[in-house]
């Protein structure tokens, strides 16, 4: 709970909003790339460079190594590649080891710099303690966040109604942010929790201390938690959702991550009011991934 403590209360340093200017130059920067009246990707152009760039910033990271943080990302919740993820978990170790060094003899005013002030002036956060949580910053917040646009962007166009509404009225687009993340969750189950005590689930009996995988995207689909939980309802009451998990286990980053797709998601209906799906749902690829629930390429005309 002390590292949890640790992390939330530099979350909010500055706030969210003091970030926003930097994240709509960010994305109005990667849209300037984009054509006009002709194909780009939502994946590659905007959901995975974005947020990379986001996390880094708030993080000391230089520009230089955004590509290797991308990089570490992809591998580490990749499926069925233990060997892979080990590896790379200690590449990520590694480099956030040496950072933190360098930023010990070369102190900044970064994220990364203020839990190691935290660090440094009580025993209470130790030096593995300080990578680990430096660690999950640089790519848990992140990874999810790519995911929760591309969803969403894929869920307005499969949605016209919805998506014309956003664009003539994108000053709902935070509200609608929660149907969004319920209806096609970035997350797609939670890691491992374990029972406290016996109960009896579904009509099964799992004893106490037991491991339990939980679905939150089936969650987020439940019928008697949302009706109609397969259609999209912007003017649903979707608050409940789980896509940022519950109680203590609730991402720390969820804040940041909304503001980053509300941005994102604003300013591209905006610059782009044309855009459409470049091809059909049968031929989008889905990433092959642990835990996460994203899409390898969203081709789109604008």
């Amino acid at each position: 709970m002390l590292v949890g403590e640790h992390a939330e209360g530099v979350g909010d340093r500055g706030g969210v909003a003091g970030r926003a200017p930097f994240i709509t130059q960010a994305t109005n920067d990667l849209l300037d790339a984009w054509p006009v009246n002709g194909r780009a990707d939502v994946v590659d152009g905007l959901a995975v460079p974005l947020p990379v760039i986001v996390i880094c910033e708030l993080l000391g990271v230089p520009g230089t190594d955004r590509p290797l943080v991308q990089r570490w990302s992809t591998e580490l919740f990749a499926a069925g590649q233990p060997e892979r993820t080990d590896e790379t978990s200690h590449a990520v170790a590694g480099y956030m080891t040496d950072l933190i060094a360098t930023k010990r003899a070369r102190p900044g005013c970064s994220l990364l710099d203020h839990l190691i002030d935290v660090r440094d002036g009580s025993d209470r956060l130790a030096d593995d303690e300080l990578v680990s949580l430096a660690v999950l910053l640089l790519v848990a917040g992140h990874e999810t966040t790519t995911n929760f646009i591309g969803n969403a962007v894929l869920a307005l166009l499969q949605h016209p109604a919805a998506l014309e509404r956003l664009r003539r009225s994108p000053e709902e687009v935070p509200a609608a942010l929660d149907e969004l993340l319920r209806f096609d969750s970035p997350v797609s189950t939670a890691t491992f929790r374990f029972t406290t005590e016996s109960l009896v689930l579904g009509g099964t009996e799992i004893p106490a201390r037991a491991p339990v995988l939980i679905s939150l995207g089936a969650a987020n689909r439940d019928p008697d938690r949302f009706a109609a939980p397969d259609r999209l309802d912007l003017d649903r009451d979707a608050a409940g959702h789980l896509s940022f998990g519950h109680g203590i286990h609730r991402c720390l980053g969820a804040p940041l991550a909304k503001a980053e797709a509300d941005i994102a998601l604003r300013t591209l209906l905006l610059r782009f009011p044309r855009l459409r799906a470049a091809v059909p749902p049968d031929q989008l690829n889905w990433r092959k991934t642990r835990l996460v629930r994203g899409l390898a390429g969203l081709p789109v005309l604008t």
